[in-house]
Formats: C-alpha cells, sequence, structure tokens
C-alpha cells in the first residue's frame, strides 16, 4: 500500500469501529483526487473511494478499498476516470436560471434581426404572457444597442423585457415601458441610467436601477412556478457536477428552497443569500430559525457597490476609453451600503458585496477594512463578488484583509472579446487577475453568475487555465500572465468554494468523515492538454453518497 491509502485507511480505522469498516459504495480503478496536493499520477496516486452512510470512509489504492467491500456494497468500476470533490458554484441567480432555461433564447442572436424573430416568435407561442429573460449580447452584432422599436412591430401587445447577459441593462418595448407609466418625462432613477432618443423618449434601455421601474409591474410568478423553474435549475446543474450552489437571490427564492427541502425534493445544496437592505430582517431569522444544516443553509447578504463592464456601469477611477465623460455609476448609494455592510457584520453576518471597477473594488476593500475595525476580529470570511477589474494596489489588500475574491473564470473569456474598447491595454494587465491574486496569497473561490454565463464549472476551469476567448482570437490566452493551473482552478470549485459559503469542514475534499460528494469526469484535465478541459463531460454526479446524475451510456 503506498503512503497516502496507509495514512487515510488508518484514519478511517481510528474512527470506525469493526463493522462500520464495511461501505455502502466503492469505486475503484480510477483517479482520485482527494484535495489539493493529492499526487495525480504514480504510485502514491489513489484510485479509489470508500463511502458509508453518505460520508466518506476511505481514500486509497484498489486493492485496500476492494477489500473494505462486503456482499451488499455497490461497485462502480471507474475505468481510470478522474474522481474529484462535487463541483460548487459560488455565485448563481438559481431560480432565475429555472425560469430562464424555459424562456426566451436570445445569448447567440447574431443579427439584429434574429434578435427580433426569436422574441416575435416566442410572443406568438405564448400569448398574453410577459416575454422574459433572454440574455442578449449586443457585441455580437458590433455593439449597437437594441431599441424598442426593433421589437415593437412583433409584439404590439405582448409586454418585453429581455435582459442583456451581465444582468445589468434590460430592453423594454413600448407596452413593458406604457405599463411602468416611463415616458419622456420620466427622471433617471438613483443607481441607474434610461438611455433616450434624441427627442428625450425612452428607447427601451434601462440600465441597473432603471431596470426596476419596469420590473415592480412585471407580475410574481406562483410558488408552484417557482417550485418548477427550482426543479428544472437543479437538473441542468446537476448533469454538469454542480453539488452546491450559492442563490444570490431573495426571501422567495429561500421560502422555494426551504419548501422543497420539507418535501425531501432538494437534491442539491444551497446557500440561500438575501438582499444586504434586509440584514435585519436575516439577523431575526438566525435568531430564530438558526442557520439551516448542510443541505440548506442562510446567514450571508448581496449588496452592490457599481454596475458592469459590458453596460458601461462599472465604476472605475479613470473613465471609459470609449465613453470619455463616463466612470460609471454606483448601483447603492455608497453611504447607505457602508452602513448596511458595517451593520450586518456586527450581526454576525457574512456580508457578500458586488464590485468590478477598480474603484468599486478599492471602496469596497476600505469598507471591509473598516468592519473590521469597528467590529472586533471573528471569522467574517467577507466576499467581494466578481473583482475584475483591480488597481494594482488591491492585489495584496486581499490576502492582507482576508477577504475572499468570488470570480467567474467565463466572464474573463467573455468579456476578452471586447474589453480593452472600454478600458484599454494598461488597465487590462490586472483584469481578472487570477494569478496575481493567487502570488499575493488571496483565496479565490469560483462560480459562474448564472445565468450570466453558463453554470458549468468545467468551462469555467478551461477559461481560467486557457483564457481562450470564445471568438478564438487569443489562442495563446488573453493576458496571459494570469492564467492557473488546473489544480489553482480546480480548488476554486471546491475546497475553496466550500470555505466561501463556510462549508468547508464537511465538504470541498474527498477525505475521511467529509460528505461524499464528488463527480466523475470523462478525462483527466488534471494531465491533459487544457484545451480538451473544454470538452470534459461529467459521467456521474454523487452528493452523500447517492447518485443524482449519470451521463447517458456510463455506469
Amino acid at each position: 500500500m503506498n503512503r497516502l491509502g496507509a495514512a487515510i485507511l488508518a484514519l478511517a480505522a481510528s474512527s470506525q469501529g469493526a463493522n462500520a469498516q464495511v461501505p455502502d459504495l466503492v469505486l475503484v480503478g480510477g483517479r482520485v483526487w482527494a484535495r489539493p496536493g493529492t499526487p495525480v499520477a504514480g504510485p502514491e496516486a489513489p484510485t479509489a473511494i470508500a463511502v458509508k452512510d453518505g460520508r466518506i470512509l476511505a481514500v486509497g489504492p484498489d486493492s485496500e478499498i476492494r477489500r473494505m467491500a462486503g456482499p451488499s456494497t455497490r461497485q462502480i468500476d471507474l475505468r481510470g476516470r478522474r474522481v474529484v470533490p462535487g463541483l460548487m458554484d459560488s455565485h448563481t441567480h438559481f431560480l432565475a436560471g429555472g425560469f430562464e432555461l424555459a424562456g426566451v433564447q436570445l445569448r447567440d442572436a447574431a443579427t439584429p434581426a434574429e434578435f427580433t424573430r426569436r422574441i416575435g416568435a416566442y410572443a406568438r407561442r405564448h400569448a398574453g404572457e410577459w416575454v422574459t429573460g433572454g440574455t442578449w449580447d449586443h457585441e455580437l452584432w458590433g455593439g449597437e444597442l437594441p431599441r424598442r422599436d426593433w421589437v415593437d412591430s412583433v409584439t404590439p401587445k405582448t409586454p418585453v423585457f429581455v435582459s442583456r447577459l451581465d444582468g445589468h441593462m434590460a430592453l423594454a418595448n413600448s407596452r413593458a415601458l406604457e405599463l411602468a407609466g416611463i415616458t419622456a418625462q420620466t427622471k433617471d432613477p438613483p443607481g441607474g441610467t434610461i438611455i433616450r432618443y434624441p427627442d428625450g423618449r425612452p428607447t427601451g434601455i434601462l440600465k441597473d436601477a432603471a431596470q426596476g421601474l419596469v420590473e415592480r409591474v412585471i407580475p410574481e410568478p406562483s410558488d408552484a412556478a417557482r417550485d418548477r423553474a427550482l426543479r428544472a435549475a437543479e437538473e441542468h446543474a446537476l448533469a454538469r457536477g454542480v453539488t452546491l450552489i450559492a442563490d444570490m437571490g431573495s426571501w422567495e427564492g429561500l421560502a422555494t428552497y426551504r419548501r422543497a427541502y420539507a418535501k425531501g425534493d432538494l437534491l442539491l445544496r444551497v446557500y440561500g443569500v438575501v438582499p444586504i437592505a434586509t440584514w435585519r430582517r436575516l439577523a431575526d431569522y438566525v435568531a430564530k430559525e438558526g442557520r439551516g444544516d448542510h443541505r440548506l443553509f442562510w446567514g450571508g447578504v448581496k449588496g452592490f457597490v457599481d454596475g458592469s463592464l459590458g453596460s458601461t456601469t462599472a465604476w472605475f477611477w479613470q473613465p471609459y476609453d470609449d465613453a470619455p465623460d463616463n466612470h460609471g455609476l454606483t448601483v447603492t448609494d455608497t453611504t447607505e451600503l457602508w452602513r448596511s455592510i458595517v451593520s450586518a457584520d456586527s450581526a454576525g453576518l457574512q456580508v457578500i458585496v458586488h464590485a468590478i471597477g477598480d474603484r468599486a473594488n478599492d471602496w469596497l476593500l476600505d469598507s471591509y477594512r473598516d468592519a473590521a475595525s469597528l467590529n472586533g476580529a471573528r471569522d467574517r470570511r467577507s466576499r467581494i463578488e466578481h473583482a475584475q477589474h483591480l488597481s494594482r494596489a488591491a492585489l495584496p489588500r486581499f490576502a492582507e484583509l482576508k477577504v475572499i475574491a468570488s470570480m467567474q473564470p467565463y466572464h474573463a473569456i467573455d468579456d476578452g472579446r471586447w474589453a480593452q474598447k472600454r478600458i484599454g491595454p494598461e488597465r487590462l494587465r490586472t483584469t481578472y487577475a487570477f494569478r496575481s491574486l493567487l502570488d499575493a496569497g488571496a483565496r479565490l473561490a469560483f462560480g459562474s453568475d448564472w445565468t450570466v454565463a453558463p453554470i458549468d464549472p468545467l468551462f469555467g476551469i478551461y477559461a481560467a487555465v486557457t483564457r481562450r476567448t470564445l471568438d478564438g482570437a487569443n489562442p495563446n490566452g488573453w493576458v496571459p500572465e494570469q492564467k492557473i493551473t488546473a489544480e489553482e482552478a480546480l480548488a476554486g470549485y471546491t475546497i475553496n468554494a466550500a470555505y466561501a459559503n463556510r462549508q468547508d469542514d464537511v465538504l470541498g475534499t474527498l477525505e475521511p468523515g467529509k460528505y461524499a460528494d464528488l463527480v466523475v469526469l470523462s478525462d483527466d484535465i488534471l494531465t491533459i492538454d487544457p484545451v480538451g478541459i473544454e470538452k470534459t463531460r461529467v459521467d456521474l454526479t454523487i452528493i452523500e453518497g447517492k447518485v443524482v446524475y449519470e451521463r447517458r451510456g456510463e455506469r
């Protein structure tokens, strides 16, 4: 037996009685990545794993794990495939993703004509319903923003409100604007912008907080509709190896998860995060209800500093190169947001705040410093969501302040197609600065921001390792000095994500005593040419020792 196998088996034996050594499930004949630093090849590399009562019993060589199996033990032959801990997505809009799966699909609409055609076709099929969703990308057709006159003729009576893929602006048609009462006289709300024709009439494009003017008149979905969206989202995520998600959601979303859990229908693990403006309500909720368990839990609040790069609303120190009079904007009044951050932190809640521009990130790091100074030392695990465009001074501060950089690698290969026209080559050097942050000692937790990007950790790992943009224009990587290794990227979706979501005591690695959440991959992402990671598929997803997804043809 190799040293790793002996050590792990000894640990299992010391903590379990003799009869408890018979596992319910064993997986043998593979390549097991148990945690960072696990050998990925050679005689020291573990090849098998044993599971009992939903937890890891042992990890080691085939010979020892097979010896543990009893007559009733299920055995899965891995046939040389790679096994990794369950993959976690630290930043989703999960229920919105479930609704999106059934909504109009605009993500790959490459021309204004196709954009219009799809909206019209969807409106005809769903007469009497709002047309929502979309996730369009105007950069696909050269950067011209869509206008309501593009779609009014195909939706004369149907309200349309379709979002850009980043969620920071949306297009409303004339019917939706009418229902919302938005006219040429409507003023821009704080933290938002109404784009207008030269005569002052709204074009239909609403940025950031201005979207709320329409969102408030869209009918709320029923509980049954939310439940259906959850089921659709779960099936979609499990097929991609996702075993835990953090939902940057709402109280209605948390109620949806609790309904599913009460019925025994919640298949994956969920961290339900609610808006930071409701921190008092959450503090009271935690005092009364606790923080949940390892299947469904809460205790985090989400806020926003700024908008997004694609919508030119991310907050920068210097103006946009392609909009010289624009530095971006703050979505929330900074005085109000600072008070909420400090107050939520003082209540023992985890503070999770969106910041994309360099000025937004600097401001947020200062605010986290203030909260720690005012409220004293504790294990707070404050997070910056996205942390996309950083000043050089910000890089070491993540580690110094113990702030988690919660990032989404797929955005890099998406934004990399057009970001230089926004902020120029010099600022790009610290854009999606994975390598620089790791070298500075920061902890990176990865996610997708689904539906802004696909909820597929393998795509994210591919993006972090190769940085090859979606348009094929950067075969050696966009800002290649910020590439990281496949193991470092995998850690971002496993142990670091578990830490960011306060579950590292029971999840994130394959070690005795931890939950048996694991994923079997079709190829070995730790040894193949990184370009091939994009084509790797999930063969099995297992949560607490139960197979919850199996790719057709695999067994």
